[in-house]
């Protein structure tokens, strides 16, 4: 055998390898094709379901939520009406009431004085209380 024909032996060989390692790699990847189109046909036979479980949720809270809407309407029209109704409470009994609470007071304080003896002070001339001030009243305001 001569150089070219061991060197044409060669290189069909290598090609003989790399076509089977061709072929290998293709059916590999015919396999990992099927096992995803089985994959996603049982997804979509598994979606269908649930987007429909979804839509029917997602409708439910918009109808439970309009629900809660009108009821906060609700709630806040009896607020305002609390709230005038307290307004108008006050107004219409709080000044009488006061005047009433404080005459009451003004009373009991004239009856709890009228039974004590009014306290005597005795003065004498030249001298000051422990407590008084000299020279009246000062004015404590701070210099800025």
């Amino acid at each position: 055998m001569s150089g070219g024909e061991v060197a044409g032996i060669l290189v069909a060989v290598f090609w003989a390898i790399l076509v089977s390692f061709l072929a290998l790699v293709l059916v590999r990847l015919a396999q990992t094709l099927k096992a995803t189109t089985k994959m996603v046909a049982e997804v979509s036979e598994k979606a269908v379901p649930l987007l429909a479980d979804a839509s029917a949720t997602v409708r439910s809270a918009h109808s439970q939520l309009a629900r809660v809407d009108a009821i906060a309407a609700d709630v806040q029209e009896v607020t305002a009406n609390a709230s005038a109704l307290s307004s108008t409470v006050s107004s219409a009994f709080g000044g009488p009431l006061v005047k009433v609470a404080a005459f009451g007071y003004g009373v009991r304080q004239a009856i709890g004085k009228k039974g004590e003896p009014a306290p005597q002070r005795t003065v004498i001339p030249g001298r000051t209380l422990p407590g008084a001030r000299r020279g009246g009243r000062r004015n404590r305001r701070s210099k800025d």
